[in-house]
């Protein structure tokens, strides 16, 4: 510990004799400095002994005594030594009250005991304080990189909330809590979640303290520090403790940093092998050779290949339209923040259940695939994000199509299995352009096979199809020579039987076939043929669909 009036009063060759304060001398020293200046507090920073001969001080003015020592008292001058024997033989009593008055411990200083002798003595002590702190440092972090080495990050957090007195958590990169020391610190460190969220938006390395004595909603001091080498910081680190970290707290922590940092690193090597195995899993399932991916995923994968699993696809909202064709998988990792966020929250729900997960980013940053067990958390994580994703939206009376650069579009397949790998590829496409034309997050092929397909014919080509297979028909209602449009509707909606559409438009029967009979000739196409009677309905429906 730091050098006190305590220890200084009980330095065997300094012979200090206490005059007043003797219940203060507890308070750690920063420094001891000698000034002679009738007002040295300009000079001072607190935590000083200030030695004195007052050489230039009327020590024996009871009014400029209290001036003076209330001023020491409030630049934070820890305590005051007088040497006697100098210009007085003893601590005039002026001084002795107003350092009583103040609480301002005073110690007497014997002639023979010089102040350079003081200050060598404090300097030694904050010395040997530091060499302890340092010492006391590479054994936390010897120890820590033991833990490391044998029980992971869970070990070295136990090591880590024994060497600062209080406790610690370690966060995934989405924020959630992975391992806490002790246990009960877990409630304390889910509570915080909000604040690592923070954190995480900030460029690695990132820091920040949470809660302290001016916090009257914990009692406990929170530092949190961002771990990982990357613009993305891929976990985080909280270290609570009942006051501001010492010299020696201040060393286990930053080891701790710094094995964690490496731990993590070293799974983000790990990770990038594990996804350029992915890749090639998934091609061999594309391609048809269902057999070979098992043989090359082994127990890495092996298990996600045993159940049906969904195929999820997704993009950046801005990214134009893929096709459908199977995909020239990339071995880089995904460029866009919207992807990696995803994948964050995938793979750490996949991790938290226990469940095997295959992830493979494709191109720069342009889409991720991902194979995940159907049922399984990480479907439900990544339908959650997509609604929180739309919840967070401002509300629109049209809603547009999806274009914000920090937005992404999915889709979700229909449970398959690896034979079926590259149907459920292409469903999970296909239900992602579907998404990107409604301007929804994520829409699931299933919903798709059980829905109606008349919102697909709000695409923008199927309406100028429509538009241009109609428009002599609307050019000749505009004229005000019949009504040959609506009249089409209601044969069709009727299925060509004249007198019930004919009663729905409230005309005669001939009226209506000779409306048809026009609609043939305007159009050039008979209506005896389903083909175009199919494609007239259409584009009716096309012409207003919303």
């Amino acid at each position: 510990m730091p050098p006190t009036l305590a220890s200084l009063v009980h330095h065997s060759t300094l012979k200090l004799t206490v005059r007043a304060g003797e219940d203060r001398l507890d308070v750690p020293v920063r420094w001891a400095h000698a000034s002679e200046l009738a007002d040295p507090v300009p000079y001072m920073e607190g935590g000083e002994l200030l030695l004195i001969t007052a050489l230039k001080l009327d020590a024996e003015d009871p009014d400029t005594m209290r001036r003076y020592v209330k001023r020491l008292v409030g630049a934070g001058v820890v305590g005051l030594g007088f040497a006697v024997g100098v210009n007085y033989e003893e601590i005039p009593k002026a001084l002795v009250d107003a350092a009583e008055q103040e609480g301002l411990p005073l110690l007497e200083v014997p002639r023979r005991t010089p102040f350079l002798a003081i200050s060598k003595a404090v300097s030694a002590e904050i010395a040997a304080d530091q060499y302890r702190a340092v010492t006391a440092g590479f054994a936390a972090q010897r120890e820590l990189t033991r833990q490391a080495l044998t029980d992971g990050p869970e070990g070295l957090l136990a090591a880590l909330a024994s060497q600062v007195d209080g406790w610690a958590a370690l966060y995934d990169a989405s924020g959630t809590v992975v391992a806490t020391a002790p246990e009960w610190a877990g409630r304390r460190a889910a509570r915080l979640t909000a604040d690592v969220e923070r954190l995480r938006e900030r460029p690695a390395p990132a820091s920040s303290v949470v809660g302290g004595p001016d916090d009257p909603d914990t009692a406990d001091r929170v530092e949190l520090h961002s771990l990982g080498t990357g613009r993305r910081p891929r976990a985080a680190l909280a270290v609570g403790t009942a006051a501001a970290l010492g010299t020696a707290e201040r060393y286990a922590v930053h080891s701790a940093i710094a094995l964690l940092t490496l731990t993590t690193e070293r799974s983000r090597s790990l990770h990038a092998a594990e996804q350029r195995i992915g890749a090639a899993v998934l091609r061999m399932l594309l391609a048809g050779e269902p057999d070979h991916a098992r043989a090359v995923a082994g127990d890495l994968y092996g298990g996600l290949l045993d159940a049906p699993f969904r195929v999820i696809v997704a993009e950046p909202a801005s990214a134009p339209a893929s096709a459908s064709a199977a995909p020239a998988v990339s071995e880089a990792e995904s460029g866009g923040d919207a992807l990696g966020a995803l994948a964050e929250v995938v793979e750490s729900a996949a991790a938290r259940a226990g469940e095997a997960l295959l992830v493979v980013p494709e191109g720069e940053g342009e889409r991720l695939v991902v194979l995940a067990a159907d049922g399984g958390a990480a479907v439900a994580a990544c339908g959650e994000y997509a609604a929180a994703l739309e919840a967070a939206r401002a509300p629109l009376t049209v809603r547009e199509p999806a274009g914000d650069e920090d937005e992404i579009v999915v889709g979700l397949s229909a449970p398959a299995g690896p034979i079926a790998a590259a149907a459920a590829y292409k469903q999970a496409d296909q239900a992602l352009s579907v998404a990107r034309r409604r301007g929804r997050v994520l829409v699931e092929h299933e919903r798709l096979a059980a829905g109606s397909v008349l919102p697909l014919l709000a695409d923008d080509a199927v309406k100028a199809f429509a538009d241009g297979l109609l428009r002599a028909l609307y050019e000749h209602d505009a004229t005000g020579r019949g009504d040959l449009v609506a009249s089409l509707r209601a044969w069709l909606s009727r299925h060509g039987q004249w007198d019930a559409a004919a009663a729905d438009l409230g005309v005669h029967r001939h009226t209506l076939r000779y409306r048809m009979r026009r609609v043939e000739e305007i159009l050039g196409r008979s209506l005896d043929d389903p083909d175009v009677r199919m494609e007239l309905w259409l584009a009716l429906k096309a012409t207003t669909a919303e």
